[in-house]
């Protein structure tokens, strides 16, 4: 009777372990996003990856929308869908607060693929559209080895959708963002902490402490306002970079010199330094998007 209790325990702990094991492991990781097209299998050919580049880049150009495209191996353990909003959630595609992005993600071991659609696009590409997409134009490609030909298929089809929807219209892109809010500006501190102690450095040795401290803010908000900061904003970064112009000289603060020798001096020792710059390369990257989940899903 024991020996029939003790295989009937482990029996059911092997049931058991065998229902957990796919929770154990690990989720794959979303891919970095280095491009509208992302292709981690190298299942597309370097010229369909051009021509998806070109073609999605000049319909973000067009109408303001962002489309792209991830290949991935595999996004077991998690369903297709659970991984796709991840992504989304991610790489943020589409405009913020206009939310018209879109994903194509094709798991091609798993030979399943799904197109992922934020808010601002549920009205012109709907779940039932969506489904039709992969179905009727994806999919047959994909079942005969076409993979390129499926992939921009599928793209030229969803930008055709998108195309007939009013949306607004695209602005200039910059490789910045302007704060919309007090706590967008926040993200600004740094710059606005590096500036004012370089520009107060510079007018302190000419003007003095309080009317350099004066100037500094005054400079600070007009350049804010030239970068599109609203004006109440920009007289916030003002303000506050008189006042940490202020402070910054209660404790000794930096002067810039215009000897001949220059340098950067401290206000309380002989010590000087020099900083280097950098520059980080430009490229795709989402506009602030939102999802919710819509879309539709397939396998061939």
């Amino acid at each position: 009777m024991r020996a029939v209790r003790a295989a009937g325990l482990a029996l059911l702990l092997c049931v058991i372990a065998a229902a957990l094991a796919p929770l154990a492991r690990a989720e794959v990781a979303v891919p970095a996003l280095t491009g509208r097209v992302v292709d981690q299998t190298g299942t597309l050919s370097e010229g369909a990856v051009a021509r998806l580049d070109q073609k999605l880049k000049a319909f973000e150009a067009r109408k303001g929308s962002q489309i792209a495209v991830l290949i991935v191996p595999t996004t077991q353990p998690e369903a297709i869908e659970q991984f796709s909003i991840r992504v989304a959630e991610a790489w943020k595609i589409g405009r913020k607060k206009v939310d018209d992005g879109a994903i194509l993600l094709v798991a091609k071991n798993d030979r399943k693929l799904r197109i992922e659609v934020g808010y601002g696009l549920e009205g012109a590409l709907p779940d039932v559209t969506a489904k039709r997409i992969i179905d009727e134009i994806i999919t047959p490609k994909f079942k005969a080895g076409d993979f390129d030909g499926g992939v921009e298929a599928g793209v030229d089809r969803m930008i055709g959708v998108i195309d007939g929807e009013p949306l607004p219209t695209p602005q200039p892109q910059h490789e910045w963002a302007a704060p919309e809010s007090m706590d967008e500006l926040t993200g600004w501190a740094i710059p606005l902490l590096f500036g004012t102690l370089v520009l107060n450095g510079f007018l302190k040795a000419a003007l003095g402490r309080v009317a350099a401290s004066g100037l500094t803010g005054v400079i600070v908000g007009a350049v804010a306002m030239l970068f599109g900061l609203v004006w109440y904003i920009a007289l916030v970064a003002g303000c506050a970079a008189f006042l940490l112009a202020l402070v910054i000289d209660l404790f000794g603060g930096p002067t810039i010199s215009s000897g001949r020798r220059g340098g950067w001096s401290g206000g309380g020792s002989g010590s000087s330094w020099s900083s280097g710059s950098g520059s980080s390369g430009g490229g795709f990257s989402g506009g602030g998007g939102s999802f919710g989940g819509g879309g539709a899903s397939g396998n061939w």
